[in-house]
């Protein structure tokens, strides 16, 4: 796992999987509250944690984002609330669920849809996100003060992370999101015009380098 200091208060963890030549983030946005996007594996967590304790120190870790159920967002999440107990973990109200049928014990803060979260140096506002193949609602969040779209399954690319950052443009990545990563026209098209209507500076994915626009 690698980690790489992307701005002044976020670090980025990545790790690639050669077996699908695919990478894997986690972000650490720092400052009073300090809030990690995504836990990774379960194995991921693992050599996560004692990152997080490096740059955290004595500090708590506030909050874990969950943009939608699946192993890469939260398979760690246990393992994770071991080491730091008192974080809670932000995601939509189905992910909530899921979580709860699958047997963890989390503090959850349920945020919908075009609902904003302020914490200390950061404003999160959540943007609806039909993940996988069900269109369960999941949630993308975008962080208003630095124009960062956690972007989650969106915007990926394939490989290994050569360079963290890369320059593109919005309308390029936002037309290229296709239908079988959300199988919904009606959906698809929201959250497209969704996307547009956004002061986007760079998505920030959960796979492959941050896009500078």
């Amino acid at each position: 796992m690698n980690q790489i200091k992307i701005f002044d208060s976020i670090y980025m963890f990545n790790t690639y999987n050669e077996h699908i030549n695919l990478s894997f983030n986690q972000f650490l946005l720092l400052g009073e509250e300090p809030i990690l996007i995504h836990t990774g594996s379960y194995q991921m967590t693992e050599e996560l944690i004692p990152k997080l304790k490096s740059i955290l120190g004595d500090k708590k870790l506030s909050y874990v984002f969950v943009s939608h159920f699946e192993s890469d967002e939260c398979g760690g999440l246990t393992l994770l609330l071991k080491h730091y107990p008192e974080a809670i973990c932000i995601c939509s109200g189905i992910t909530a669920r899921q979580l709860t049928g699958f047997g963890m014990d989390v503090k959850v803060k349920i945020a919908a849809p075009e609902e904003s979260l302020s914490l200390a140096g950061a404003n999160l506002n959540f943007i609806s996100y039909p993940s996988e193949m069900h269109l369960w609602e999941g949630l993308l969040a975008f962080e208003t003060n630095q124009g960062l779209l956690f972007s989650s399954d969106l915007f990926i690319r394939m490989g290994k992370l050569e360079d963290s950052i890369v320059s593109s443009n919005l309308k390029t990545e936002v037309s290229g999101i296709v239908e079988h990563q959300i199988p919904s026209p009606a959906a698809l098209k929201t959250l497209q015009d969704t996307l547009y209507n956004l002061s986007i500076k760079y998505i920030v994915p959960g796979h492959g380098p941050v896009l500078k626009l």
